[in-house]
């Protein structure tokens, strides 16, 4: 996962991460990709700050996660769904305009893996990721293979104050700077 952990390597620093499901269908009981998502940042040894399922509404996604940009104690969010094409998603349009800054290449790396799984499919997916108020924002697509490919594959690396030769957590305090 992590490019150095050998000799020499800092120790691991747990943050605060919250999720959220983008979804009218889902449920607690049925939200797979919200599962996956808490799932792996515990066993990473992150903390749940706050876990939610709010439909695919852009207000109700950006009136969540503006709660959570808000709260020291979250430092990231994780959205799942909403991230199509369809009329319904609207999950980027939510979240840019909250973003101070937008990191391009979570997107572009992200549709870059998926091309492995999915093909040319993955150019359907509007994955996004940015810094709003100190906090990273990672919005992800609904199925949990996707969710998947981003923990695994990008997020858990980035959020891991081991990973060298940089990471997203040793920035954290600089993120307020003027």
């Amino acid at each position: 996962m992590s490019q150095a952990h050998g000799e020499g390597a800092r120790p691991f620093v747990g943050i605060g991460i919250a999720v959220l499901t983008v979804s009218d269908s889902r449920d607690e009981q049925t939200d797979t990709s919200g599962r996956l998502l808490v799932e792996r940042l515990v066993s990473a040894g992150h903390r749940l700050a706050d876990k939610v399922i709010v439909p695919d509404d852009v207000y109700q996604i950006r009136a969540t996660v503006s709660r959570w940009i808000a709260d020291p104690e979250v430092n990231a969010v994780i959205t799942t769904g909403g991230t199509g094409v369809t009329g319904r998603d609207g999950t980027p349009e939510a979240i840019r305009p909250l973003l101070d800054k937008v990191l391009d290449g979570f997107g572009e790396m992200f549709r870059s893996i998926s091309y492995a799984d999915i093909k040319t499919s993955t150019l359907q997916s509007r994955a996004l990721a940015g810094v709003a108020n100190a906090t990273y924002v990672f919005c992800v697509p609904g199925s949990s293979g996707a969710c998947a490919t981003a923990w695994d594959e990008l997020i858990a690396a980035q959020l891991d104050y081991r990973t060298r030769p940089c990471n997203l957590v040793e920035l954290m305090p600089r993120l307020k700077e003027k």
